[in-house]
């Protein structure tokens, strides 16, 4: 499987590209994770906001299942090089889209001890909120 495909790498390098804007503007910038990879006999997970100019340093959020995911930089030969059992490889998943930046992820992860399962939280809740028309967001909190 590619893992990154020509649209994914032309926008995880345009956030790569608005991201040193930002930090030179002393801007904030947080952008939503474009890619998500795993492995399917694992736990390990990363969500990718950014790609550098080699072309293979990515920027997002990585756990490795052990329970304490890390925010920073992973090479992308590094992830296609992983073999796993049964001759698999690390897979890119082609469902994912979120509509959160990458500082949910981080702060959600974090207090769930993993992606998966705030990904699977981020999913429960959103399905309450469609279940339920009472349910919705704040208006309490400014948009």
């Amino acid at each position: 499987m590619m893992l990154l495909t020509p649209d994914l790498r032309y926008g995880l390098r345009a956030n790569a590209i608005l991201g040193e804007v930002a930090r030179e503007k002393g801007l904030p910038f947080d952008p939503r994770p474009l890619v998500k990879f795993f492995s399917p006999v694992g736990a390990a997970t990363w969500l990718a906001t950014e790609l550098d100019r080699d072309g293979d340093t990515l920027f997002g959020l990585a756990d490795l299942g052990f329970g304490s995911p890390e925010l920073g930089s992973f090479s992308l030969r590094e992830i296609s090089a992983v073999r796993l059992s049964f001759g698999l490889g690390i897979e890119r998943d082609l469902t994912f889209t979120t509509i959160h930046p990458l500082s949910d992820w981080v702060t959600w992860s974090r207090r769930c001890g993993s992606i998966l399962w705030a990904e699977t939280l981020s999913r429960r809740a959103a399905q309450m909120i469609t279940l339920d028309p009472d349910i919705g967001p704040d208006p309490d909190i400014p948009k």
